[in-house]
């Protein structure tokens, strides 16, 4: 077959750097018309990696060691111990909505908060926020409180897309409110502390559920036909909906402090958390038909995530041999622009590509390049400060849950918005009059919210270092 077709003759002269360009803006092409991430990244991997051994070693040498380092990935990843995180964290989430805690959370938060402006608006947004810190996955997260707010909403007479616009916008709060699993993957593809990323994600989290509730309030402030305040509850049934809510709550204590002080690693207070929740949806009547849903639905999620990340590294593996990242970082560096000009660059590079992928897609795919780049954009020396006014470990903690911020936008944009998508599918099957197309012009707001926080945490990057800053 070599003497039929001689692949060095035939890539003589051709730029591996010019190759991976062309090849990256296929696997862009081929994700935008539709293929899923995990299967064009790993084609587009495997292409790369036989186009470059080929050129090296012949048509069937380089196939067959192209063929060997693509099988290898899937076994080499999926048993790294950080990975064990992602299916205890979405099982969390998992166990406590079928176990029916979701309700009591929404029902505490309605009591204690309906009273504002949009009352049932920021009962929402904190409800989320509660879940969030025990689920792990924003789609999830959406369509639980789908199921849950939205009746509640309409029967008070808010307006409909502003109900499901608050639903799908709450949901983005599970990627950066520890436990979080798109945090984890970025720990994972970056080489970073997973302890201390999800730490971090922490207070930006809560700033972010803040700046929503204060959002809610403002536009039923000026639009009070969006969304009446719910009043009437004594002191005596707001403190009643408390106990509902504590399984939930004490989770978030027992995965945040143990990780804080080090009585435990991410994955056991992963294990443990799960353990507690199962244990309490048991004490609570939970059925086996409610424990096979939960976990076939934590599975199928899992199994989704693993597959994108395979795929991904794949792909990753072939940029390794063509240096792509390496120029990048290199090219980036050399730009005579301000840094948090280039960084703002950047981020709208997110924006864009936000409106046609999906956020853990997005990241995985551009983190093996863009993650570099940032980090010879900071150029800090070994345990000096760098061009971002940071250390290297606090510039890759700190960009981390920026761009994980910036991934939450693409839940909630055109036209991918998966979450978006997510509410209007529960809405419909619910039998409530709610298009996607409702939901997008409800969720539009928060894009100018996720705008301000991301403003927030570049002017104040102390909101994100914090917490993990004190793990020393």
């Amino acid at each position: 077959m070599d003497q039929l077709i001689d692949m060095r003759a035939l890539l003589d002269g051709v730029d591996t750097f010019t190759v991976s360009l062309w090849l990256s803006g296929l696997l862009l092409v081929l994700v935008v018309i539709g293929v899923r991430v995990a299967f064009a990244a790993a084609f587009i991997g495997f292409l790369g990696l036989a186009l470059h051994f080929m050129g090296n070693q012949g048509f069937d040498r380089g196939l067959i060691t192209a063929a060997k380092l693509t099988g290898q990935v899937p076994h080499s990843k999926a048993t790294q111990y950080a990975l064990s995180l992602i299916p205890t964290f979405i099982l969390i989430g998992y166990l406590a909505y079928y176990a029916g805690l979701t309700r009591y959370l929404f029902e505490a938060a309605k009591r204690w908060i309906g009273w504002t402006p949009g009352g049932l608006g920021v009962a929402t947004v904190f409800a989320t926020a509660g879940f969030a810190a025990v689920s792990g996955a924003s789609v999830a997260t959406s369509a639980v409180f789908a199921r849950i707010a939205i009746p509640e909403m309409l029967r008070e007479g808010y307006d409909k897309r502003f109900a499901a616009g608050v639903v799908a916008a709450g949901g983005t709060l599970a990627s950066l409110i520890p436990p979080s699993a798109i945090l984890v993957i970025y720990a994972i593809i970056v080489e970073q502390s997973v302890g201390k990323l999800l730490l971090a994600g922490f207070l930006p989290g809560l700033v972010s559920a803040l700046i929503y509730g204060g959002l809610v309030i403002g536009l039923a402030k000026l639009r009070p036909d969006l969304g009446p305040a719910i009043g009437g509850f004594t002191w005596k049934q707001r403190f009643e909906a408390l106990p509902g809510a504590m399984p939930i709550l004490l989770v978030v204590f027992i995965i945040v402090y143990s990780i804080y002080f080090g009585w435990a690693t991410p994955t056991e207070a992963g294990a443990l958390g799960a353990g507690v929740v199962l244990a309490m949806a048991l004490w609570q009547g939970m059925r086996w038909g409610q424990l096979k849903g939960a976990l076939m639905e934590a599975a199928k999620l899992t199994v989704m995530i693993f597959a994108m990340i395979w795929g991904v590294l794949i792909y990753v593996r072939y940029l390794g041999f063509a240096k792509l990242p390496e120029v990048f970082a290199d090219f980036i560096a050399g730009l005579d622009y301000p840094p948090y000009a280039i960084l703002l660059m950047i981020l709208l590079v997110y924006v864009v590509l936000g409106m046609f992928m999906d956020a853990i897609g997005m990241l995985i795919l551009t983190l093996p390049v863009t993650f570099p780049a940032v980090m010879a954009l900071n150029g800090a020396e070994a345990g000096g400060v760098g061009a971002l006014g940071m250390t290297n470990e606090e510039a890759a903690i700190w960009f981390g849950i920026i761009v994980v911020k910036m991934a939450e936008l693409c839940l909630i944009t055109p036209p991918i918005g998966l979450n978006c998508f997510v509410v209007a599918g529960v809405a419909q099957d619910s039998k409530m009059d709610i298009s996607v197309q409702d939901v997008f012009r409800g969720a539009s707001p928060f894009f100018i919210a996720d705008v301000a926080t991301v403003a927030v945490l570049i002017a104040f990057p102390g909101i994100v270092l914090w917490l993990p800053g004190l793990m020393g």
